[in-house]
């Protein structure tokens, strides 16, 4: 690993010298916010690692290094643990480290459930997904290494190499959300394994975890990132980079960070800057997180009031895409296992907040419905992308809620605060009183016309009720 991040570092000339190269206070604060910006998801994924395996044993949500925490109901309000959760599939979430060695994972046959695995490297783009749509039905057994690791595999093992030493593991296994199906896949989630290479062909029992009392398991991870000050993220970020190191193309980057003293496994030290410079680089978070936010509307394209970004599970050096994902949608799959068109505004270019007004969403018929191989859903968001507290408990509206239709053949959604009547309810995704985002899951969706991967089918606007 050391050999690789000295590779990249000759490559970007930066081995000339510690000392850091003179900047105007402007110059740096540019530097500083475009690092900042580069580096999110990195120290994203490590904040969500950090307080998702702080835990001596495995529950539904947080479990130890190396093991499954194996969601077995849908999220409530209360989840924050990641942003945008869904309430379609049961979460299977693990992190491990292939520093040292490979590690193992399997699961059983899965029938006709449909699911999809996601491995995500430190940066969050994705490494590979296995699943419904890419593997098949059947049992599989596939080993992740590490960047640096060279050896003999077991037969029959399918490898998945990994470009940085941390790994997140997360499976979704779709759900009807009855206690019968519940149990069905409890009863799968059971058999998923994760174990390190070295104990392949033996009983392996995992260590129990160690709690860090300091790490605030409380606070949604965005907050905890985003209370990060300038030297505290830097510094992260220098210490994180040495096992998770920059790609080749990354490498203009890494030039341009090094001349703000940010180096892979150096110390970041403001104090080798004059004090002007010193603040310029200390403001860069709060300016580079006003443009991660303000990014939404650029994320992907608009349509008829919703966005849809395709732009997601694999990056290039699109740094910008990468951070937005990481603040609003960690860790989202790649296009072809799922889309994610957004609700930004109504038909009359307003936004969206059902204190002022209720909505609604018209399908003309059933055929019109989002075209999907896997399942489709509408989620209800709050403004900061967590799910709204109501009295059903109901987070999602899809296929499986048993939709009523119109005397025509057409189905609306209602999406409003108050509940609309018996006789509508069916069809209701309560929203909070005050501003919200409505979000659409197409999973495998579908290639063939109409398609939303080709902008051939795209969400109906949402209309004002009242």
């Amino acid at each position: 690993m050391k050999r690789k991040i000295i590779c990249l570092l000759t490559a970007a000339g930066l081995l000339a010298g510690n000392a850091v190269q003179a900047l105007t206070a402007d110059e740096a604060q540019a530097i500083a916010e475009d690092a900042y910006i580069y580096g999110y998801s990195l120290i994203s994924v490590e904040m969500t690692r950090k307080v998702m395996t702080n835990v001596e044993k495995p529950t539904t949500k947080h479990a130890p290094m190396g093991q499954f925490a194996n969601l077995r109901e849908y999220p409530t309000a209360e989840f924050k643990d990641v942003t945008a959760p869904n309430a379609d599939t049961l979460y299977s979430n693990a992190f491990i480290d292939v520093t040292e060695e490979p590690w193992v994972i399997s699961w059983p046959d899965m029938g006709d459930r449909y699911y999809v695995w996601e491995f995500y490297d430190a940066w969050v783009p994705v490494v590979a997904d296995p699943g419904s749509r890419t593997t098949g039905q059947g049992a599989q057994t596939h080993v992740i290494t590490g960047p640096g690791w060279s050896g003999t595999l077991p037969d029959g093992v399918t490898e998945v190499k990994s470009p940085t030493g941390t790994v997140w593991i997360l499976a979704r296994t779709y759900s009807t959300g009855t206690e019968e199906d519940y149990k069905e896949v409890w009863a799968l989630q059971d058999q998923y394994k994760l174990y390190p290479l070295s104990a392949w062909g033996k009983d392996y029992t995992p260590p129990p975890g160690k709690v860090d009392p300091s790490i605030d398991m409380k606070t949604a991870v965005r907050d905890q990132v985003n209370a990060l000050d300038a030297e505290q993220y830097f510094g992260w970020m220098a210490e994180l980079m040495t096992d998770n190191p920059p790609t080749a193309e990354d490498a203009p980057m890494v030039a341009k960070m090094a001349e703000i003293g940010l180096v892979p496994g150096q110390p970041f030290d403001l104090s080798k800057f004059d004090d002007d410079v010193a603040a310029a680089i200390k403001a860069a978070p709060k300016a580079a997180w006003d443009k991660i936010d303000a990014y939404t509307a650029q994320s992907g394209t608009v349509n008829q009031g919703w966005l849809v970004n395709l732009k997601v599970g694999h990056y290039g050096t699109d740094y910008m895409a990468r951070a937005w994902l990481a603040a609003f949608g960690i860790p989202a799959n790649a296009p072809k296992d799922a889309v994610y068109p957004v609700g930004l505004t109504d038909a009359d270019g307003d936004p969206l907040d059902a204190s002022k007004h209720d909505y609604v969403i018209h399908f003309a018929s059933k055929d019109d419905l989002p075209p999907a191989n896997g399942f489709w859903s509408l989620t209800m968001y709050d403004s900061q992308y967590f799910f709204v507290a109501n009295p059903l408990n109901r987070y999602t509206l899809s296929e499986r809620n048993q939709l009523k239709t119109n005397a025509d053949g057409s189905i609306d959604l209602y999406l409003q605060k108050d509940n609309p009547g018996a006789d509508r309810e069916a069809n209701w995704l309560p929203a909070p009183d005050a501003a919200f985002i409505p979000m659409f899951r197409l999973y495998w969706p579908k290639e063939t016309k109409p398609s939303v991967l080709d902008g051939s089918w795209w969400p109906p606007q949402i209309t004002k009720a009242s």
